[in-house]
């Protein structure tokens, strides 16, 4: 009486074995790319605040799209980031008074 087949023989987690092929585990990833630069072209979302601490202190701010840097170009001139504009549309209001 013979065994049944070895369910784990071709594991890919498992070491090659004399004679055996490694096995191909393929999966589709969908990603945005950004090129080079990419976020350098945007004005971002920061807090007032935090940018008058960056302009006294030098220290780096982060941006609602995770952009960390120190600001000194003119916002004005560039167009916002559609990342921070998406955050910033679906935060919740604050209480007006």
């Amino acid at each position: 009486m013979s065994l049944p087949p070895d369910p784990f023989e071709n594991d890919p987690r498992q070491p090659l074995s004399p004679g055996g092929s490694p096995a191909t585990i393929e999966r589709e990833e969908l990603r945005e790319e950004l090129e080079p630069g990419d976020r350098e072209r945007f004005a971002h979302y920061v807090r007032k605040e935090k940018i008058m601490e960056s302009a006294l202190s030098g220290e780096p701010v982060i941006a609602l799209c995770g952009k960390v840097w120190v600001p000194g170009r003119d916002p004005k001139k560039f167009p916002v980031c559609p990342e921070c504009k998406e955050i910033y549309e679906g935060l919740r209001p604050g209480s007006e008074k």
